[in-house]
């Protein structure tokens, strides 16, 4: 996987500043766009910015190339994940519970009319 998703010589470093640091952020990112009743295409647009900021890390504390594609799509790729889960999380919290009339729970990610 070393050179396919991450390029340090450990996982624990991609798995440290992209997906605990970075998915935390990607989650709130996710959550404060469900909460603004924005839609995915702004999410999408935040995640990219953030996949940047995830890449400067990256370059920063381990030497890693600031601006290589393969490794900007895999740390975007695992950032959008976490912040799409999020949004869908909290989407259905708002529709279930601002149209409880009309909604409810069909999971933790998505609602079904009543």
């Amino acid at each position: 996987m070393q050179g396919i998703l991450y390029e340090q010589a450990s996982v624990w470093q991609f798995l440290l500043i992209s997906c605990v640091l970075g998915g935390w952020t990607a989650w709130r990112t996710g959550k404060s766009v469900a909460q603004s009743w924005q839609g995915m295409p702004r999410l999408i647009l935040y995640v990219a910015l953030l996949g940047l900021g995830i890449r400067f890390v990256h370059h920063a504390l381990f030497d890693s190339p600031m601006f290589g594609l393969r490794y900007y799509l895999a740390d975007t790729v695992a950032l959008l994940t976490f912040a799409a889960i999020a949004f869908r999380y909290h989407r259905t919290e708002q529709m279930t519970t601002h149209y409880h009339w009309l909604y409810e729970k069909a999971s933790p990610v998505s609602w079904r009319s009543k």
